[in-house]
């Protein structure tokens, strides 16, 4: 199973290591993004893992919880596509998706 990352959840990435840097505690964030990188590649051998999203309660739509984030992905045949990566408290609608994803 073939994983690809969306600019969109690249940029939530980015924006954790940002923010732990900020904060003074880059390690902090170098290490919450790596083990949030683990996570998703655990999807190669277990695509099914993440529970639907709640939201839009569709199969395919999945995610992943992490500590404090949400891993959202598009679950296909041979690919999932991570589209973000986001705080849990935060509810994800169709306007937060990258404009390419089909959903």
């Amino acid at each position: 199973m073939k994983i690809l990352i969306s600019d969109s959840a690249f940029n939530d990435l980015k924006a954790i290591i940002n923010y732990y840097t900020d904060e003074g505690v880059p390690h902090i964030g170098n290490e919450y993004v790596n083990n949030i990188i683990s996570h998703i590649e655990s999807l190669k051998e277990n695509p099914d893992i993440g529970r639907k999203v709640p939201e839009f309660n569709e199969n395919n739509i999945r995610e992943l919880i992490h500590v404090t984030y949400r891993i959202v992905y598009l679950r296909e045949e041979k690919l999932i596509h991570v589209v973000r990566v986001w705080r849990s408290e935060r509810l994800l609608n169709l306007d937060d998706t990258p404009a390419k994803t089909k959903i």
